[in-house]
């Protein structure tokens, strides 16, 4: 299990940027796979984003290509999420999660550690 903290949501206008940031508590990152959850209420949770431990690989919803970047820094045990060109649709709860192994994965189940969240508000 590793901890995970969440950070950066906020309320922003149609048409910005957001970067989220998700630090987790082990000393050793590696070899966790990040991901990137959100949820709107009613909704089941869904995926977004995730990221090898080398960053090799990543994989983005088709709602969020070509606007949404994931990243790491693992000296930093820190994983980002650039999002560009904000939607009042990607208004959610955004949720940072761990695989406790390397290789891509999009599934909730795939991913034994999760945070608690950080609110994204998009107006339009």
């Amino acid at each position: 299990q590793v901890q995970l903290v969440e950070s950066g949501g906020g309320l922003v206008q149609a048409g910005d940027s957001l970067r989220v940031s998700c630090a987790a508590s082990r000393r050793t990152f590696s070899p966790y796979t990040m991901g990137w959850f959100r949820q709107t209420p009613g909704k089941e949770r869904e995926f977004v984003a995730a990221i090898t431990w080398f960053g090799d690989i990543t994989s983005n919803a088709d709602s969020v290509k070509g606007r949404f970047t994931i990243s790491r820094e693992n000296a930093k045990n820190t994983v980002y999420l650039q999002m560009n060109s904000l939607k009042p649709e990607d208004t959610a709860v955004y949720y940072c999660a761990a695989r406790l192994e390397n290789g891509i994965a999009k599934r909730e189940e795939d991913f034994g550690s999760w945070g608690q969240g950080t609110q994204v508000t998009v107006s339009s």
